[in-house]
């Protein structure tokens, strides 16, 4: 945060005693320059801690202090004040779940507003080609970046409690797993953090005793430059959001939402931005990638991760009940992985999250039963519709209305299934649930050590020309299809209708550095891997999504996806079962399972490698590269996007 607030920090000594965990009774240390604290005892803390606390309550000068300890009682009492200001709402039909409607202006990550700072331009992103906007991400400079601050931050917490939320990424004290600790002003994003991560005291006594560095996150809802709050339930400051990072200092500072990875910072925020600056500089990777173990029926098991943008599916691939028989899907994460070489060269990765923060439309009993079973449990829903039975419903939940049950949408409004013309949820409307209820989950999901990856998969939504699935001949080939990933745009951001947009890696929203020095650094991962006498994994592209001419999709998807995984670990344990094409290698039509699906697949067009297509692929992607990435661009990717031109053009 900007150094513009005079210091007045008495000189500290670290406490011995014990991190204080009172929640009804205030702490005698109950004043902070003029701030009193209501929770914890803020003279036990490191003086680190203590510093970023008195900081950050002299520059929003909050009524009280509450220093969360993430107990149960805790959270009732915050789930009981959000009930009475109507931020949430019951939910009888299911147990310990609630509703939050949030203002209608506050429904989305706000790319376009959020920024890395850097002392250099060219360290946080590419310098795209001259008169082109870049989409790789938004630079702030220093100066910027303070003056964002100072003029909304100052006094944005007056006559409310300022929050300090310690938590987790990753198991507490696994060598995989950072720590940061999040102020805000918001008792929803308090709730969600407790879901979303390990969060609370056993997180404050490994700072203390381990003396462990933190990742500084500063988050208020704000305050609107008019004084008036459009919505008290979910009082956010619209017009003036930013969403700010410096990953030299590893900071975050989050203004004016209460959404999702825009508030809940230890997200998109901590796990990936910030997350994958620290990853660059220690050696590993900070992906936005699910992690799913597959037992095959002869027993053996391995790990796949895999990384779609947002509403594309990894939720629905990560909880998958496969319909071949004898395979057995478990969930480790739906969202990020964090993934670092063993010292025998193996790569390993974990989930930092602790919950799931899943895109409530479309996910049914239909498409993700373990999914459905997962929510009806401590589960905060916002932004879906409500029953009058006291349950939820959102689009593909059609089935489950009973008669005599009226709906009301998320907006407040009544709503009539096949009769109103607008959505019952919003599009971007979420789940907030402990990933520890997931029927499937992974007996490794939480092993310190992480799971050993053998596959990772690219993908996203294609309804034209990319095939079901094809393997990257090598690393770098695999690292350059990532970089080239296309997909139709989603409701997770602020877009506006379906277009076919450049998401490498699925990162695109989420690079804390220059997307050139990102792909450098996944190339030499290779080279780590090799000194250590380690196996690079397989990498892979998916797409769920090709449609033929009649706009049907080809591939049925869910559960038979299961069949592309039973290729891909015939394709690990190394059988010979593909067909080498100009894009990658393709499955030998009789590797495919194809046995007892109820419908018939047309393998020759859910597999047809067209070579206008592909040449206007190969033209789009070099475009793009020239575009937006530059002189960043390392060569070897180049190469491997002339070697894709070159194979072809050759083709008939």
């Amino acid at each position: 945060m900007p150094q513009l607030i005079e210091k007045v920090y008495t000189p500290f000594q670290k406490n011995a005693g014990h991190y204080a965990t009172t929640t009804s009774t205030p702490s005698k240390f109950n004043n902070v320059r003029g701030y009193t604290i209501v929770n914890g005892d803020i003279n036990s803390l490191p003086l680190k801690v203590k510093n970023f606390i008195e900081e950050s309550a002299l520059l929003c000068q909050p009524d009280k202090i509450h220093i969360c300890d993430g107990s149960e009682i805790e959270n009732e009492i915050f789930t009981k004040s959000l009930l009475e200001a109507g931020t949430l709402i019951p939910l009888p039909k299911y147990q310990n779940c609630y509703l939050a409607r949030t203002n209608p202006a506050d429904v989305a990550r706000v790319e376009s507003k959020t920024f890395i700072c850097t002392p250099h331009r060219e360290q946080a992103v590419c310098t795209p080609r001259p008169g082109i906007q870049g989409t790789l991400g938004h630079w702030i400079s220093p100066k910027d970046y303070d003056d964002a601050i100072m003029n909304r931050f100052p006094g944005c917490m007056k006559g409310r409690t300022m929050y300090v939320v310690p938590f987790s990424m990753g198991p507490v004290g696994s060598p995989l797993s950072k720590v940061g600790i999040e102020i805000t002003d918001s008792q929803y994003v308090v709730c969600s953090m407790r879901i979303m991560t390990r969060m609370g005291s056993l997180v404050m006594d490994e700072i203390i005793k381990n003396n462990v560095d933190f990742v500084k996150c500063l988050h208020s809802v704000g305050t609107p430059e008019s004084g008036k709050v459009a919505m008290e339930s979910w009082p956010c400051d619209p017009d003036r959001v930013i969403i700010l990072h410096k990953p030299e200092n590893n900071e975050i500072v989050s203004y004016g939402s209460a959404y999702g990875g825009n508030a809940i910072l230890g997200k998109k925020c901590f796990a990936l931005r910030i997350g994958s600056t620290i990853a660059q500089r220690e050696g590993w990777l900070a992906e936005h990638m699910l992690i799913l173990g597959v037992t095959c029926p002869n027993g053996t098991k391995k790990y796949i991760a895999a990384a779609f943008p947002s509403a594309c599916g990894k939720t629905n691939l990560a909880m998958m009940t496969p319909t071949l028989p004898g395979y057995k899907i478990e969930c480790v994460g739906d969202d990020i992985a964090w993934m670092k070489f063993d010292a025998q060269g193996q790569l390993r990765a974990i989930n930092p999250e602790n919950g799931f923060f899943g895109v409530a439309p479309g996910t049914s009993f239909e498409t993700n039963p373990n999914a459905m079973e997962t929510v009806v449990r401590d589960t905060i829903f916002t932004n879906v519709a409500y029953t009058s039975d006291g349950g939820v419903f959102w689009e593909g939940l059609e089935n489950t209305i009973k008669p005599g049950v009226t709906i009301t949408d998320w907006l407040g409004n009544p709503w009539e299934l096949g009769v109103s013309k607008t959505p019952a949820a919003h599009p971007n409307s979420r789940f907030c649930s402990p990933a520890s209820n997931c029927p499937i989950i992974d007996d490794k999901w939480e092993d310190p050590e992480g799971v050993p990856i053998s596959a990772i998969l690219f993908g996203g939504r294609r309804p034209e020309g990319v095939p079901l699935i094809y393997e990257a001949m090598n690393w770098q080939h695999g690292v350059f299809i990532g970089s080239a990933m296309r997909s139709e745009s989603t409701a997770a951001a602020e877009h506006k209708g379906k277009v076919i947009m450049h998401d490498p890696m699925a990162m695109r929203p989420f690079f804390g550095y220059n997307f050139g020095h990102y792909l450098k650094h996944w190339l030499e991962m290779e080279e780590q891997c090799n000194k250590l006498n380690g196996t690079m994994p397989k990498v892979f592209h998916v797409n769920w999504f090709r449609k033929d001419k009649n706009g049907k999709f080809l591939w049925p998807g869910y559960g038979e996806n299961s069949r592309v995984l039973d290729w891909i670990l015939k394709r690990i344990d190394g059988f010979d079962c593909y067909d080498e094409t100009p894009i990658g290698y393709v499955p030998t039509p009789e590797s495919l399972r194809l046995d007892n699906l109820k419908s018939q697949i047309n393998l020759k067009e859910l597999f047809s490698i067209e070579r206008e297509f592909w040449l206007k692929e190969a033209e789009q992607i070099q475009t793009y590269y020239d575009n937006q990435v530059g002189t960043d661009l390392p060569k070897q990717i180049q190469q491997q996007l002339n070697n894709l031109k070159a194979r072809v053009e050759k083709m008939q």
